[in-house]
């Protein structure tokens, strides 16, 4: 446990990270390459994400091509992709597989949006879990004297200012991300 605030903003922009990965793979009805990142392939005996048996790239704006590079996993790249749950269905062509991105209903968009909503209190979640996680430590020090009641104070509104950054970053991309859904 540390009171270190770089530690701490470090600990809070990996929970963005995480967040905006999350984010990534929610289906908005523009082809994006990260749409697949969820996709495992049964390929030479195991599961392995997608990315590691072919190359995936948006050539247009609703079709997403995944070039296998093993043309025997073609197969087993389009039954993931058909299986991974994302609604898309994909057809093989030689060594590339096309996949069509098919429009939103309006259902669809509002279950994206709660979906969307849920991850970014997760995030939320997490970088108060940091702010907390940072005021322990601040106490125990405090307890312990290794440093003052004013430098408490002066720490904790210096994680508590950080906490409202990030928090307020959250909200940014969650916003931006709605967006994304309602105009696709």
């Amino acid at each position: 446990m540390t009171a270190d605030i770089k530690e701490l903003e470090k600990r809070m922009h990996g929970a963005m990270d995480a967040l905006k990965k999350e984010l990534g793979g929610l289906r908005t009805g523009r082809a994006s390459v990260n749409l697949l990142d969820p996709v495992m392939v049964d390929a030479y005996g195991q599961r392995m994400p997608l990315n590691q048996v072919g190359t995936v790239s948006a050539p247009e704006p609703r079709l997403l091509a995944v070039n296998v590079w093993d043309k025997g996993l073609v197969v087993s790249v389009a039954k993931a992709i058909r299986e991974a749950g994302l609604g898309l269905n994909p057809s093989p062509d030689g060594q590339l597989v096309r996949v069509p991105i098919p429009e939103l209903t309006a259902e669809r968009r509002g279950e994206l949006a709660k979906l969307a909503h849920k991850y970014a209190e997760h995030g939320r979640v997490a970088v108060r879990n940091v702010r907390r996680d940072g005021m322990e430590a601040l106490k125990k020090l405090e307890k312990d004297h290794k440093i003052s009641q004013d430098e408490h104070r002066q720490k904790s509104d210096e994680v508590q200012k950080l906490t409202d950054r990030y928090v307020k970053q959250v909200d940014e991309v969650l916003a931006h991300k709605e967006k994304e859904i309602k105009t696709v």
